[in-house]
C-alpha cells in the first residue's frame, strides 16, 4: 500500500487528507497463491473400522457418496484434482482438499448418509481429533439394567 497526503480545500483552514492506493500485482498473487497450495491442503479422516468389522456399514459405498455429493463451486461431483476421496483400508475413508473444505460439512454428508441407509439410530459422528471423525455406536448398556430391576 502507497500512502500519500492530499491537501483539501476548505475555508479558513488547511487540513490534509490521507489518500491511500492499493496496489495489486496479479501474477505475483497466482504465484504465491500456487506456492502455497500445496501447503494449504486440508487432510480429513473417517474412522468407521468398528462398523464395517460389525458389517453394518460399507465403506466402498459411503467413498461412491462422497464423491458424488461434495460441493466444488457449486456443483456437486465436480471433484478434479483439488479434493480426493480415498478408501483406506479397514473401514477408514480419507478426504484431501487443496482448498477451503470444512469439516462440518463433511460431518453433514456422513450424517446424511447414515439416514439414508437408516443406521443413524445405531451410529453417529464424533470427532476424536482435529481432521478425524469416527463412526461410533450409541451406548444402550444403562437400558437392559433398568428392565432387570423391575
Amino acid at each position: 500500500m502507497v500512502a500519500a497526503t492530499k491537501p483539501t480545500a476548505t475555508k479558513g483552514a488547511k487540513k490534509t487528507q490521507k489518500v491511500t492506493k492499493k496496489v495489486c500485482i496479479a501474477d505475483e498473487f497466482l504465484f504465491t497463491h500456487a506456492r502455497n497450495a500445496d501447503r494449504d491442503a486440508k487432510q480429513f479422516i473417517i474412522n468407521a473400522s468398528q462398523p464395517t468389522n460389525d458389517k453394518i456399514f460399507d465403506p466402498s459405498a459411503f467413498t461412491t457418496f462422497l464423491q458424488s455429493r461434495i460441493k466444488v463451486d457449486g456443483l456437486t461431483g465436480n471433484l478434479g484434482e483439488r479434493i480426493t476421496v480415498t478408501n483406506l483400508n479397514d473401514g477408514k475413508i480419507e478426504v484431501v482438499a487443496h482448498q477451503e473444505f470444512s469439516g462440518r460439512y463433511l460431518k453433514y454428508l456422513t450424517k446424511k448418509f447414515l439416514k439414508k441407509q437408516q443406521l443413524c439410530d445405531w451410529l453417529r459422528v464424533v470427532s476424536t481429533s482435529k481432521g478425524v471423525y469416527e463412526l461410533r455406536f450409541y451406548n444402550v448398556v444403562g437400558e437392559n439394567e433398568e428392565e432387570d430391576d423391575e
